[in-house]
């Protein structure tokens, strides 16, 4: 018997050896060039589908996607949560042995104002080397990289260990609950299996001369608090003004809402972003930037520190005036007066108390502050992962001695559907944008290079190779 089972076990190393062998074989190289140039079409038809929300025009979008993957023969879903609205779902299968892995975007685009860009907004024209249009960044661009190291996963034959999962939803912009919202409310069934979440929300910070000083992978976010201020007072005729007028009630108030400075709070996981990239920072913001905590304590050393609108987003409750309304001529006071505040609140802030102190500074009665009822508590996922592991092997496989390090949003993403389902979702940008390109998202002359379709597609597929070992 030991004979035999001795000559089983010889059959059976020399079956996994051919196995390999097979495997091995099967493995085709991607051609990046190639695949970059195949993405610069798909993403430029892609913004040419105008997906501006409201009203959104998803379920063309989700018709386009669903084309691309079905001839590449992969099983897609889509299905309309509301008239008007589509998601979409994709899923390319493994063998089981791990977990699935999402890759997770949105189709809707915000706004465009043709008459301040240098192109169609929603032309998908291709020129000097990029994408230019509304989406190229946020986040069409990103949806079309994950897209095609999907399809590279599939074309190169490599083993996959896991399901990888590719979600297209509708209504992030206006906040979601139509597109991952509804995922997660009528359809978890279809994720719920899944180790990691990959979403936008990350960053590829570039200094001087487009030299990586950081990879940030998105951990966490502060969650929105967004505030009607409402401000009444008695109407009448122009030419009689009024201190109790509405408008003038209402700018007194902004202007106390302006110049508030909300208390310091320093949350571990900037803590930590701060203390990672201190090295990179100006050599008077270093010692500060190291032990944050001691820094901020003091008040020159804090008025340093948020001199940059992006560091003090990270360490207080911020508010954002955007939205003003009053009378609709200009002979009349009207009886009422208008604005609308985008409050951003950090992780651990109770939207209760947030407001109390709001109304506490405003100290009037004629004027209304209310909730206008989107919101939801702030969500993490761990700073300890597979997922940032195989983050920072790629990526200091690209820059080695790269700092990786994890942020905190100012802003929000879908992830937090996902999070408070027990699903880790992280933000991974994985472009290297450079700041006066990076202020188009949302801005005008929204592109992104060809060179960071490629980059991007092939950090991303490479990600997914790590996670899947």
């Amino acid at each position: 018997m030991k004979d035999a089972n001795m000559v089983r076990g010889a059959a059976g190393a020399a079956a996994l050896v051919l196995v390999a062998a097979s495997s091995a074989s099967a493995q085709r190289p991607v051609d990046w060039d190639a695949l970059a140039q195949e993405a610069a079409q798909l993403l430029s038809a892609y913004i040419r589908i105008n997906t501006t929300n409201p009203p959104g025009n998803e379920p063309t979008a989700a018709a386009f996607l669903r084309r691309v993957l079905e001839r590449e023969g992969i099983p897609v879903t889509v299905w309309e949560p509301a008239p008007g609205k589509a998601n979409l779902l994709a899923r390319l299968k493994g063998t089981g042995e791990r977990r699935p892995i999402v890759l997770l975007n949105h189709m809707d685009v915000v706004p465009a104002s043709p008459e301040y860009w240098s192109v169609d907004p929603f032309g998908g024209v291709i020129r000097d080397g990029y994408v230019w249009g509304r989406g190229a960044l946020d986040m069409k661009g990103l949806a079309i990289a994950q897209l095609m190291s999907v399809l590279a996963v599939k074309r190169s034959g490599v083993r996959r260990t896991r399901d990888l999962i590719f979600l297209a939803t509708a209504d992030e912009e206006i906040g979601g609950a139509l597109g991952a919202g509804d995922v997660v409310a009528n359809h978890l069934d279809w994720v719920r299996g899944a180790e990691f979440v990959i979403n936008e929300g990350g960053d590829i910070a570039l200094g001087s001369g487009g030299r990586v000083l950081y990879y940030g992978v998105g951990v966490t976010e502060k969650s929105p608090f967004w505030l009607d201020v409402i401000a009444r007072g008695p109407g009448g005729h122009g030419s009689v003004p009024r201190q109790e007028a509405a408008p003038h009630r209402l700018v007194r108030a902004l202007e106390l809402i302006r110049n508030w400075e909300t208390p310091v709070t320093v949350l571990p996981v900037v803590e930590r972003y701060f203390r990672d990239i201190a090295i990179t920072a100006d050599p008077d913001l270093r010692p500060l930037f190291a032990d944050i905590r001691r820094a901020v304590e003091d008040p020159a050393s804090l008025a340093t520190i948020t001199r940059n609108p992006s560091h003090n987003a990270l360490l207080r409750n911020t508010m954002s005036i955007t939205v003003l309304s009053a009378s609709e001529k200009t002979n009349v006071v009207p009886a009422e007066a208008r604005a609308e505040l985008d409050v951003r609140l950090l992780p651990g802030q109770e939207p209760a108390a947030f407001l109390g102190a709001l109304r506490g500074l405003v100290g009037d009665e004629a004027i209304t502050i209310q909730p206008q009822g989107i919101g939801w508590a702030a969500t993490g996922s761990p700073s300890d992962s597979g997922l940032l592991r195989a983050v920072e092997t790629v990526a200091r496989r690209n820059d080695p001695g790269a700092i990786i390090t994890t942020l905190m949003l100012a802003g929000f993403t879908d992830c937090h559907y996902f999070r408070e389902r027990g699903i880790a979702c992280y933000g991974i940008d994985p472009f290297r944008v450079p700041e006066a390109e990076s202020r188009a998202v949302h801005g005008n002359d929204e592109r992104i290079s060809i060179a960071n379709l490629r980059f991007g597609t092939k950090f991303l597929y490479d990600v997914v190779r790590e996670l899947s070992r």
